[in-house]
C-alpha cells in the first residue's frame, strides 16, 4: 500500500486496535506518523515497533492545550500536518438511561466529541495556513441509529458526524476537507467492554461477525489520499461493497 510518501498525519487514539492499526498502515503507505494516546507505555512500544517515522505524544484529547500540543509537536518533528485521523473514543457508560452515572455520560462526549473538536481546532490554522489538509473521523452507526443502553455514545457521535459536516463546509474554501468513516462493528477492545455488558443484540455477536481493525484502516488510507475525494463532506460505511470497492480496499 503506498500513495501517502511525505504526508504528515496524527491519530488519536493510536495506541491500540483502530488506532494503532491506521499507523501501521499509514507508515506502510509512506507517510509520517504522530501517534496520540494517554498510555505512552504501548505508543512507545508501538512507535520502537514502526521506527523513525512514527512519533510518540502522550496526550489527553479531551483537554484542548494538549490537544493543541501534539500538533505543534507534529509540525515541529515533521514540517507540517496534512492528515488528521479522529480516532480516540470510548463507549461507556452502557447502562439504561434512568442508570446512567451523569459524571461517565458527559465524560464521553468529553472525549468522544469535545476530542475531535480539540483536533480539529487545533490543527485548523496550521492547515488553513498551508492551503490544504484532510480530516478523517471515525463515525458509527450509532450516530444516526440509537442503540439500548449507549444513549452517552450515541449522542457523541451524532454529533461528530455534524461537526465532520460542519467543518468541511466551513474548510472547502481553505483546502481543509473532511470525511467521516463508519466501519460498523470492529474486534477490538471496545467489543470486549459491549459483550461484558450484556445489554443490547451487539453484545451477543460473535467475534467473526466483527470487521477487522486493519481492514478499517486500509479504509481511512485510502479516504486520506484521492480515492477518498469523491466521498467528502459525506459519511460512509464500510460495510458497503461499492465504498470499498471505490476505495481499492476488497472485502
Amino acid at each position: 500500500m503506498g500513495g501517502m510518501t511525505g504526508k504528515s498525519v496524527l491519530i488519536t487514539g493510536a495506541s491500540r486496535g483502530i488506532g494503532a492499526a491506521a499507523a501501521r498502515a499509514f507508515v506502510a503507505a509512506g507517510a509520517r506518523v504522530a501517534m496520540v494516546a494517554r498510555d505512552m507505555d504501548r505508543l512507545a512500544d508501538l512507535a520502537g515497533e514502526l521506527g523513525p517515522d512514527a512519533l510518540a505524544i502522550p496526550c489527553d484529547v479531551a483537554r484542548y492545550r494538549e490537544m493543541e500540543a501534539a500538533v505543534e509537536a507534529t509540525v515541529t518533528a515533521f514540517g507540517g500536518l496534512d492528515v488528521l485521523v479522529a480516532n480516540a473514543g470510548v463507549i461507556a457508560p452502557i447502562a439504561p438511561f434512568g442508570a446512567t452515572d451523569p459524571e461517565s455520560w458527559l465524560r464521553t462526549q468529553e472525549i468522544n466529541l469535545g476530542g475531535m473538536y480539540h483536533g480539529l481546532r487545533a490543527a485548523w490554522p496550521v492547515m488553513a495556513a498551508a492551503g490544504s489538509g484532510r480530516f478523517v473521523c471515525l463515525s458509527s452507526g450509532a450516530a444516526s441509529r440509537p442503540l439500548e443502553g449507549w444513549s452517552a455514545y450515541c449522542a457523541s457521535k451524532a454529533g461528530a458526524q455534524m461537526l465532520m459536516r460542519a467543518a468541511d463546509l466551513e474548510g472547502r474554501a481553505k483546502g481543509i476537507r473532511a470525511v467521516g468513516l463508519s466501519p460498523g462493528t470492529v474486534d477490538t477492545d471496545m467489543q470486549g467492554d459491549i459483550r461484558a455488558s450484556g445489554i443490547g443484540a451487539i453484545s451477543r455477536m460473535a467475534r467473526s461477525e466483527h470487521v477487522s481493525p486493519d481492514l478499517v484502516a486500509r479504509a481511512l488510507v485510502a479516504l486520506a489520499g484521492p480515492s477518498g475525494d469523491a466521498f467528502l463532506g459525506q459519511e460512509v460505511s464500510l460495510r458497503d461493497a461499492g465504498v470499498r470497492a471505490a476505495l481499492g480496499i476488497g472485502a
